[in-house]
């Protein structure tokens, strides 16, 4: 009788140590991550806007009805990547995500001390051949060092009311994301 509770106690947890482990590796072997859903919306290297989201039809969940967004998915180990945007007066916001959907680094209008963002995101080995010979068209430009080689940017334009939705609209659609040099 003792053995068999022993067994059963014993198989119970290792079915509970597995189930854990299973459970915590479902994230690494996903293909479905957010690097791959940001694929849908178009090109890499391009900002294509998203719609504004109604009850209900949010392609992306949790989007705030009051904010218009662009996304750009890209890849480093083709580039530095240079996102260029003159945007509206109103608060915005750019943000910068890793394949998995982390936050790795974000900037709003505060920060960057107005409506013009230059913004260049390098991993450490581009930063490393940059610093070697800096080129002048990254004088002016804020330059992040990413430990990322995938990754999307999400670029925020709040929208107080519709009479402001065309200026936005226009920002996010001039909006660039390149080749940094």
């Amino acid at each position: 009788m003792t053995r068999t509770l022993l067994f059963v106690v014993g198989g119970l947890l290792l079915g509970g140590i597995i189930h854990v482990v299973i459970v915590f590796l479902v994230p690494t072997y996903a293909s479905n991550d957010a690097w791959s859903e940001m694929g849908r919306f178009g090109q890499d290297r391009q900002f294509h806007t998203l719609p504004l989201p109604e009850a209900g039809t949010e392609r992306v969940p949790g989007m705030d009805p009051r904010m218009l967004q662009a996304v750009c998915r890209f890849n480093l180990t083709t580039g530095p990547l240079r996102v260029h945007a003159d945007l509206p007066d109103e608060f915005w916001s750019v943000a910068v995500f890793d394949r998995r959907g982390r936050n790795v680094y974000s900037l709003n209008d505060r920060a960057a001390e107005g409506p013009k963002l230059d913004l260049a995101i390098l991993t450490s080995v581009q930063m490393a051949q940059i610093h070697q010979n800096p080129p002048p068209a990254l004088e002016n430009a804020i330059v992040v060092e990413l430990p990322i080689d995938a990754g999307f940017v999400l670029l925020r334009a709040f929208v107080p009311d519709d009479s402001t939705l065309p200026a936005a609209r226009t920002a996010l659609a001039g909006a660039s994301c390149g080749d940094a040099i």
